[in-house]
């Protein structure tokens, strides 16, 4: 039996300022002011969590790097780099690894992509969010409309082999124009992956404080489906195809592999403050604030916590994530109550007939749109299966 896939995720905590909508554990300089991190500190940090998880995971290349936060693009090129040469000293990457970053349109250049292709990275995802600048200003973005398209061109002509534009729809103020512009504008921008989320208000950002005194209405659960299946009929339209409920791409090999390993039960471990990590059914997961996290690196160990999945935990997270991706879930893993529940689903529009009788549970988009409600019928029928 073939190992999991590994991927390798690296957090950079640092943001130049923080949009109302994100409750990621990202840090401006003013909020690290006085404590003693820096980005030079955080890639010496990083470069002892990766040697303790070659200690500890042994000899496995990497399928997957990919480099979230926070702003990877805001600490330049250069120590992306450095921190991909430290995943090949430590592990080596297997051939034809996707390697990712996260980058923000106003931290990158044409000189940035280029220097990232000379890195070894194959793959960058934009953060785009709206071509809409009122929208752009109830999320806090401070980059301008026009250069997320623009980057994403760059990034391209550099040799950046697949490069993505992320989307958030049902925005305060936002309307159906405003979304059609913006898919339109991705679209213009010729890139082969979209992601596409619908705005969460997340407790303790600007933006719930602001929803919260009513200076902005809550995002409507009705609107945000049809502006969902806006985007859906868009980029179909344009060849894309739909591979996991928030996600699009124009072929196969354009889908985000270290994501599908999340998705599909893979191993990973997560480096950097805040990071989680999941070996063959342990997670943990690091201390958040970077000065504490690169004393405990320091100490021996950054995590924070652990813990151990349960075969229902494990149960559980098969039958939620697998089912978000266009392949499906297979049957095998339902018990007869549960089928008995899928196919239900079917006849209620929820999940695709054909594929049912091919032994897969495969959202249709009504269903897509229902995903967690079918998710849990699922389980809560497996549930009441006798002892």
């Amino acid at each position: 039996m073939s190992s999991p896939p590994f991927g390798i995720y690296v957090h950079v905590p640092f943001c130049a300022s923080r949009c109302g909508y994100c409750d990621f554990n990202t840090y401006t300089a003013s909020e690290l002011a006085g404590s003693g991190s820096s980005p030079d500190g955080w890639l010496d940090a990083v470069r002892r969590e990766l040697a303790l998880a070659r200690r500890t995971v042994g000899d496995r290349a990497v399928d997957t790097v990919f480099v979230g936060g926070g702003t990877p693009s805001l600490i330049g090129a250069a120590r992306l780099g450095a921190v991909l040469d430290a995943v090949r000293e430590e592990f080596g990457l297997a051939p034809a690894a996707e390697v990712t970053t996260e980058s923000n349109p106003e931290s990158t250049s044409p000189e940035f992509f280029a220097a990232l292709v000379h890195e070894g990275f194959t793959r960058v995802s934009l953060g785009m969010q709206s071509a809409a600048p009122h929208v752009l200003r109830v999320l806090e973005r401070r980059h301008t409309p026009g250069r997320a398209v623009e980057a994403a061109r760059e990034a391209a002509a550099a040799g950046i082999a697949h490069v993505n534009l992320d989307l958030i729809y049902a925005t305060p103020g936002e309307t159906t124009d405003d979304l059609r512009a913006s898919v339109e504008a991705v679209l213009a921008a010729g890139v082969d992956h979209v992601s596409a989320y619908s705005l969460i208000v997340e407790d303790g950002t600007a933006l719930a404080r602001r929803v919260a005194r009513g200076e902005l209405p809550a995002p409507d659960d009705d609107v945000a489906a049809e502006r969902y299946e806006l985007i859906d009929d868009l980029l179909t339209a344009a060849g894309l195809h739909w591979y996991e409920v928030s996600n699009w791409a124009r072929t196969p090999e354009a889908e985000c592999r270290h994501n599908l390993g999340y998705w599909l039960d893979g191993d990973w471990w997560g480096v950097g403050p805040g990071a989680h990590s999941h070996l063959a059914g342990r997670r943990w997961w690091n201390v958040k604030h970077p000065a504490r996290y690169a004393a405990a690196v320091a100490a021996g160990s950054p995590e924070a916590d652990h813990e151990v999945l349960t075969a229902e935990d494990r149960h559980t997270e098969r039958v939620m994530l697998r089912l978000r991706l266009a392949t499906g879930l297979d049957l095998a893993l339902l018990d007869g109550p549960a089928r008995r529940e899928a196919e239900r689903a079917a006849a209620d529009g929820l999940l695709d007939p054909a594929a049912l009788d091919r032994g897969r549970a495969v959202l249709t988009r009504p269903g897509r749109l229902l995903a967690d409600r079918v998710v849990q019928d699922l389980l809560l029928a497996s549930e009441s299966t006798p002892a």
